[in-house]
């Protein structure tokens, strides 16, 4: 088990718990596993960074590479960001063993504190069979999503994380963990989106958001301080006002890759669609904070936007 910090690790009184102190208030682990903890960060997720997910992901690789017989890894961590790091994880993690990612909605000393019974979730599906090749997996409340499909959908519930529009993979119950279907992307040991050696930092990648009578001021801001690329959180379908459509169409012209995704949480933004405009990328069903996940990857060599919608359309 990594432990980032989190809810999961929260005190009503302050402070966060080591990830040592969250599994020894949860003797049924024994049970299930023999765990070893490691203390990677004990940090909110809203304070987590690329340069987290860099060193996350070579830890977990090395960890896998050190010990052939480890069955999984679970990486506690906070809701509030644990999507993209789910997501750069299901990109970057070079083994088709689990890894799973766990948080909660309450803090440990809250009263019914969902921590607990998550983070015992989530070790039985780590150490299951069936749970291999499914790429990077997020467990809450007794549901098992794909790092990939996975949305955080309320601020309060525990019922917060859903794939919508795709459906979870599988359930926790309590004689068995039952998968009823596999993510249909390449991900984690097929992932053509690895870590380069060379890489100590991501490329600049930020989404900016489109909104009525937006005068794209930021976005050709956002060109101006030099991203290598630019997510456009657009209208439904990838639709935009007027001026976000006449500044992204220039910066994609002079070379800046422009990725079109959507605020609508369902449905696919498609090229065909579009019109396909020249030098545009376009989301598909990836949520504007995932697609820029895949851009940061896929840009740490020199892509053209033909070679950029393949990864996204298969990743």
């Amino acid at each position: 088990m990594i432990a980032t910090g989190g809810t999961i690790a929260g005190q009503t009184t302050g402070g966060q718990l080591t990830g040592a102190q969250i599994v020894a208030a949860i003797p049924q682990l024994t049970d299930v596993a023999r765990i070893e903890v490691e203390e990677f960060s004990r940090v909110g997720s809203s304070a987590i960074t690329p340069d987290h997910w860099v060193r996350l992901s070579r830890r977990i690789n090395e960890v896998f590479d050190a010990d052939a017989d480890l069955a999984g890894i679970i990486v506690t961590h906070g809701t509030d960001t644990m999507e993209e790091t789910a997501y750069f994880l299901h990109l970057t993690v070079e083994t088709s063993r689990p890894v799973v990612m766990v948080g909660s909605m309450r803090n440990s000393s809250a009263v019914s504190a969902d921590g607990p019974a998550n983070l015992l979730s989530g070790v039985r599906v780590a150490v299951t069979e069936e749970a291999h090749g499914r790429g990077v997996l997020v467990v809450l409340n007794d549901e098992i999503h794909s790092a990939r499909d996975v949305r955080k959908m309320d601020n309060n519930r525990v019922d917060t994380f859903v794939s919508r529009e795709w459906g979870a993979l599988g359930i926790v119950d309590a004689d068995r963990i039952v998968f009823r279907r596999a993510p249909g992307t390449l991900h984690t040991a097929l992932s053509q989106l690895h870590l380069m050696p060379e890489t100590t930092e991501l490329p600049d990648v930020p989404v900016v958001a489109d909104f009525a009578g937006n005068d794209a001021r930021l976005l050709r801001a956002a060109r101006q301080n030099g991203a290598r690329a630019i997510v456009v959180q657009a209208f439904g379908g990838g639709r935009a006002s007027p001026a976000v459509r006449e500044a992204y169409t220039e910066i994609a012209s002079g070379g800046v890759p422009v990725l079109l995704g959507s605020r609508v949480p369902e449905g696919r933004v498609m090229g065909s669609v579009r019109g396909n405009e020249a030098g545009l990328v376009y989301a598909g069903d990836l949520p504007p904070h995932k697609a820029r996940i895949l851009l940061m990857l896929a840009l740490q060599r020199p892509a053209n936007t033909a070679e950029l919608q393949r990864l996204v359309d298969t990743h």
